[in-house]
């Protein structure tokens, strides 16, 4: 089988010859080109260049053309800062001082879309059909947030008919995304929506399942496969996103492979995921990355998985342990003998603690993937910023980031489970779980007083 053979016999979950590997090679590509994230997202030839490079080094079975949300956002007017190794991030809601008639028309004609549809072609005309190319979309209710701003979640509450507008709106815009991705004809679309890791099955069912499957049901008029892409812990939400109508999920490391298994059976979903991006891909050895990996193709079993990431790879990954990836995914029989007895501990560095109570201040830490790649991080934080102004004198803001070793070590340390989550002075105030400023900001307001 070729690649894209395997990557389309799994999302149905017909039989295969062996698990399929599909990198999330986003900004990572402009590390294998030796320039910025900025650079490599704005060119089409540098995507083309980057994702060839990852063919070469990595053996994928599939790839993603571009991991950026926030492609659509810019085309609404959100503003953007770009970074050099990070994807750009959104830094202005043009809905809290617009309505939905006042924003720029939607194009897919855009600079950004033509340099995506070049890099389509070039990697086309090079790999023919031996791997199977992804498309990325916006997932509804995540583009909503990004016109917004994070007090959604409240409006969610006190003006869901309004939300509801916006994510009607919001899904013209990611069926349109999706129509420029068969135009080009790419193999498989994904509905990327990471926010909905951080609300209820209820809302799940109210503000996402309806729109998202008019998406998914698009895709598959155009004879595409779909996938509904999640980050973060959206473990109590997996039973009703395994009942949309999409084709496949693809889950980070915050959710248990074995039981995204059981339900992928349960609903005949195939399903994607979860190699863990910062202790192991990022900070780990050779072989505790091919012990990973092993682990996960294990979990994840023969039918309807496809070996990947949890997210987009993080720009620094190590060459050489995705291609450690790959080839324990090509030959795992060989590298199980290989495996040492070296420990799994990847990041071994300890961590002081902040004495809280002695420290003056009340400390409000943030442990997220990056708050400048990940929007659920990039919301709980800026919850956080919008919440202490004018407090500043009393209350301090920390990031801690899975990507880092200070950030792996305090997950360890503390037994953080999801991500993103905040403690305030040490203890848990909301995991996987973004409060709107006003409920934050009477929850400050009473420990300082």
């Amino acid at each position: 089988m070729t690649g894209k053979e395997l990557v389309i016999n799994a999302l149905h979950r017909e039989e295969t010859n062996r698990i399929p590997w599909v990198p999330f090679v986003g900004v990572h590509g402009g590390k294998l080109l030796g320039i910025s994230a900025n650079e490599y997202l704005q060119s089409g030839r540098m995507i083309a260049k980057g994702l060839l490079k990852a063919v070469e080094l990595y053996k994928p079975d599939g790839l993603p053309i571009v991991f950026d949300l926030q492609l659509e956002a810019e085309q609404l007017g959100c503003e953007l800062k770009w970074s050099d190794k990070l994807p750009p991030a959104v830094v202005s809601h043009p809905l809290r001082s617009k309505d939905l008639i006042d924003l720029p028309k939607y194009k897919t004609e855009s600079n950004r879309f033509k340099e995506i549809a070049k890099a389509i072609h070039a990697v086309k005309d090079k790999v023919k059909e031996s791997i199977a190319l992804y498309g990325l979309v916006t997932g509804p209710f995540t583009l909503a947030l990004h016109l917004c701003g994070y007090d959604m979640l409240l409006g969610m509450i006190k003006e869901p008919e309004k939300i509801k507008e916006v994510v009607d709106y919001c899904t013209d815009i990611t069926m349109k995304t999706a129509g420029f991705y068969v135009y080009n004809k790419v193999d498989v679309i994904a509905v990327v929506d990471p926010m909905i890791s951080q609300i209820t099955p209820g809302q799940f069912n109210n503000f996402v399942a309806p729109y998202v499957n008019r998406v998914f049901k698009e895709i598959r008029k155009a004879g595409l496969i779909s996938s509904l892409f999640v980050c973060g812990d959206a473990t109590r939400n997996l039973e009703v996103m395994c009942k949309t109508d999409c084709d496949n999920l693809s889950i980070d490391d915050n959710i248990s492979l074995s039981y995204m298994r059981e339900l992928g059976h349960k609903y005949k979903k195939s399903f994607s995921g979860n190699l863990n991006l910062g202790e192991v891909l990022l900070h780990g050895t050779k072989t505790q990355v091919m012990k990973h990996t092993i682990e996960c193709l294990q979990d994840g079993g023969e039918l309807g998985y496809l070996l990947a990431p949890g997210c987009d790879l993080p720009y620094d990954t190590p060459i050489e342990n995705l291609v450690t990836v790959a080839d324990t995914v090509h030959c795992k029989c060989r590298c199980k003998k290989a495996i040492s007895a070296e420990s799994m501990d990847v990041v071994n560095d300890s961590i002081d603690l902040i004495d809280y109570k002695n420290y003056g201040k009340l400390i409000i830490e943030v442990i997220t993937q990056d708050s400048g790649s990940c929007p659920p991080c990039l919301y709980m934080v800026k919850a956080v910023h919008e919440s202490i102004i004018g407090l500043e004198d009393k209350v301090e803001l920390r990031e801690y980031k899975s990507t880092t070793k200070e950030g792996v070590a305090l997950i360890k340390a503390l037994n953080i489970k999801s991500i993103p989550t905040m403690l305030i002075n040490g203890k848990l105030a909301y995991s996987s779980q973004i409060p709107d400023s006003e409920t934050l900001r009477k929850r400050i307001e009473a420990l300082i007083e």
